[in-house]
């Protein structure tokens, strides 16, 4: 097996700069729209098989350095018991939002080999698909991120009933938001018993947070899950989008690896950060659409950065757009491996 992403998230000597792309099994490769037409979004997430052809697709197409789990951030609140809808235009939808004691108090923490099962035999068809291939990354979302949805029903551009609950009624945020955690930890610990041999945590609304509020508001939940799952031994992510301003607040989430999104300059943030923790990104996912010498010196700029730090998994700064040729996919993948010295 290639285990230079695994070496990277370790901090260990490679001999190339690994990548994989998020949103790598997705909606900008035809061999996943036939997939897809077969059925609906949510079906894809819970049909092992098909689950497992489509996080295989980029690793064949792409020569990636590592697989990630076709699954959606959102599952485990369906199985907490909140019911979940996917809409082609408006995305995921809880119709009914989380908003008082009542609604907190018939949540649950569910069994991931009973409830979830389907994403821990997902893992399981895919280790042994993968075993002389690349690492399987498994995922949840972070605390504050898989509230936001809850609360506001959906997404959000203001966020504003997620706020309102933290300012005005702090006690019903926190059991929220402490039955979500307890959640977290014993998914990401099933994933990692399937045999998962990395975790991300996606906390992709963070960067809505002003400092104080994310110390306040959601890095102690992400930590608690950090502390909770680091004896499964294997390396976890954290990614905070958005998060430039949260950088010194983020390496104290106790993560082997910080993910960072295009906002920030690599060089920089290794400066800020130090030899204490890897680092992945940071490409805008945009970028992939320059011409490719442009691409290549920008690709170039982010490799000679990542050197610099404790260790650097290259990768976007955000999921890959569906408009994104997978031509270009390709071909960042080739141009990190040849920048950075692979045989």
């Amino acid at each position: 097996m290639n285990t230079t992403f695994l070496q990277a998230c370790r901090g260990e000597k490679t001999d190339y700069t690994p990548i994989w792309i998020m949103r790598q099994a997705g909606r900008y490769l035809p061999e996943y729209h036939t997939v897809r037409s077969k059925v609906t979004f949510l079906e894809l997430c819970k049909t092992p098989e098909l689950a497992a052809e489509v996080t295989l697709q980029p690793v064949d197409i792409l020569g990636v350095d590592a697989a990630i789990l076709f699954s959606d951030i959102l599952v485990p609140l369906e199985a907490m018991g909140a019911p979940l809808e996917f809409h082609e235009k408006r995305g995921p939808v809880f119709p009914e939002p989380i908003r008082d004691q009542a609604a907190v108090a018939k949540l649950h923490v569910p069994d991931p080999e009973t409830e979830l099962v389907y994403v821990m035999d997902t893992i399981r068809l895919l280790r042994k698909e993968l075993a002389d291939k690349v690492p399987l990354i498994g995922f949840s979302g972070a605390p504050f991120t898989l509230a936001t949805y809850l609360i506001e029903g959906g997404s959000s551009k203001a966020y504003f009933e997620t706020k309102k609950m933290m300012y005005a009624a702090p006690e019903l945020y926190r059991a929220l938001l402490d039955k979500i955690t307890d959640c977290t930890i014993t998914y990401l610990k099933a994933q990692a018993a399937a045999g998962a041999q990395a975790l991300q945590i996606f906390d992709s609304w963070a960067g809505v947070l002003a400092p104080d509020d994310f110390a306040e508001f959601a890095l102690p939940y992400v930590q608690r899950i950090i502390s909770a799952v680091k004896p499964a031994g294997v390396p976890i992510i954290y990614f905070a989008n958005n998060g430039a301003t949260l950088l010194d607040l983020s390496k104290t989430s106790g993560a082997d690896v910080l993910g960072l999104d295009w906002r920030v300059n690599l060089a920089d943030a290794v400066a800020r950060l130090g030899q204490d923790v890897a680092v992945q990104g940071n490409l805008d996912p945009c970028a992939l659409l320059l011409p490719a010498d442009k691409l290549e010196a920008r690709v170039g700029r982010i490799v000679a950065a990542g050197k610099q730090a404790r260790g650097h998994v290259f990768n976007l700064g955000h999921g890959i757009l569906p408009e994104t040729p997978p031509e270009k996919a390709k071909l960042v993948v080739e141009l990190v491996h040849r920048l950075s010295g692979k045989a």
